[in-house]
C-alpha cells in the first residue's frame, strides 16, 4: 500500500468512526466514549499526515508511534462499545469492521516503525 492510499485509508477510518459515533448518544458513558473515539480515530490520520511531512527520521518515527497509540486506543474504545452493547444490534457489524481496521492500522504502523528501526541498525 502506498502513502497516498494510507492517507485515504486513515482519513476514512476517522470518518467511519465519526459516523458510528452519531449513534452513541444518551447517557454519560456513551457520550464519554463518543468523544474519546472521535478524538483517537481522527488523530490516527492527523499523525500519519504529520509523519509524511516529518523533517527528520526521528520525527517520522515519533509521529508514527503516536499513530500506533491512537489506532490501538481507537480499537479499545470500539471493543468497549461492543462489550458493553452501547449500540443497537444493527450497528454491530460496522463496529466489528472498525475494530478490525483499527487492529490492521496498528499492525501496519508497527511494521513501518520496525522497518525504520532496522534500517537505522543496518546503517
Amino acid at each position: 500500500m502506498d502513502a497516498k492510499e494510507m492517507l485515504k485509508r486513515t482519513k476514512q477510518f476517522g470518518y467511519d468512526c465519526i459516523d458510528l459515533c452519531y449513534s452513541l448518544e444518551g447517557n454519560y458513558l456513551k457520550n464519554h466514549v463518543r468523544g474519546q473515539l472521535i478524538r483517537s480515530s481522527t488523530s490516527v490520520a492527523a499523525n500519519y499526515r504529520a509523519a509524511r511531512l516529518a523533517q527528520s527520521e526521528a520525527s517520522f518515527v515519533a509521529k508514527v508511534s503516536i499513530a500506533i497509540e491512537e489506532a490501538d486506543e481507537s480499537g479499545m474504545w470500539i471493543e468497549l462499545i461492543i462489550d458493553k452493547n452501547l449500540l443497537a444490534p444493527d450497528h454491530m457489524d460496522e463496529s466489528k469492521r472498525l475494530m478490525k481496521e483499527a487492529f490492521e492500522l496498528t499492525s501496519i504502523f508497527i511494521a513501518t516503525r520496525k522497518t525504520i528501526n532496522l534500517k537505522k541498525k543496518c546503517s
